[in-house]
């Protein structure tokens, strides 16, 4: 990535998307209290009616961007519906966001076991003990699964549920904005086109 002097143009930018998106990302001074993975994803279900939701981009590499969820949850439900999606990065300390839209996939079980190995204990036995977006009686239910969980699992290893684990969007399109002085920001979009990424500055 290289803009001198904080400038954003098709001509200062990197012409790898992955590549522009680490330097932005790597440049952030993220608070102790904050995700740095920090993003909204919107899906769609079959009738292309939309939802969004915060979500925790775990990894990222020059493939894509990796999420874990419950795949009961309404967002995997509208993945394995309508599997294309969007990503939006805004980083208002920064001035800027980045939009990320593409192809939703799932990850392997054995890299979905990988990640939830890493996860905290209490963490691992939420994942067993939430149905996610399932209508529940009341938070006691919720806290009582929570409990059924501690016990079945108590002095050994949480393995990670068979019905949770990890997604990859895959992306086709990024869009870097950041802000200019009377509403006259910069807006670069890459698509990608037979193999390759064009780079396009669009109007503010």
């Amino acid at each position: 990535m290289s803009e001198s002097n904080n400038e954003l143009s098709e001509n200062s930018v990197d012409k790898d998307p992955f590549i522009q998106f680490s330097g932005w990302f790597k440049e952030r001074d993220v608070p102790p209290n904050e995700e740095p993975g920090t993003s909204v994803l919107a899906t769609s279900n079959i009738l292309s009616r939309p939802s969004v939701r915060v979500v925790l981009v775990k990894e990222f590499n020059s493939e894509g961007f990796i999420f874990y969820t419950n795949y009961g949850s309404r967002k995997a439900i509208q993945i394995s519906e309508n599997p294309y999606g969007a990503l939006l990065f805004y980083w208002l300390d920064m001035h800027r966001e980045v939009r990320i839209e593409g192809r939703i996939e799932k990850v392997s079980d054995l890299m979905s076991a990988g990640y939830f190995s890493k996860r905290n204990r209490e963490s691992q036995l939420s994942a067993w003990a939430s149905e996610q977006s399932k209508t529940i009686p009341d938070r006691k239910y919720l806290d009582a699964r929570l409990e059924i969980y501690r016990e079945n699992f108590r002095d050994k290893p949480v393995p990670k549920p068979p019905w949770w684990g990890g997604f990859i969007l895959i992306p086709s399109y990024f869009e870097f904005w950041q802000e200019g002085k009377n509403r006259l920001h910069d807006r670069i979009s890459y698509y990608l086109y037979d193999g390759g990424w064009n780079v396009e500055r669009l109007a503010p």
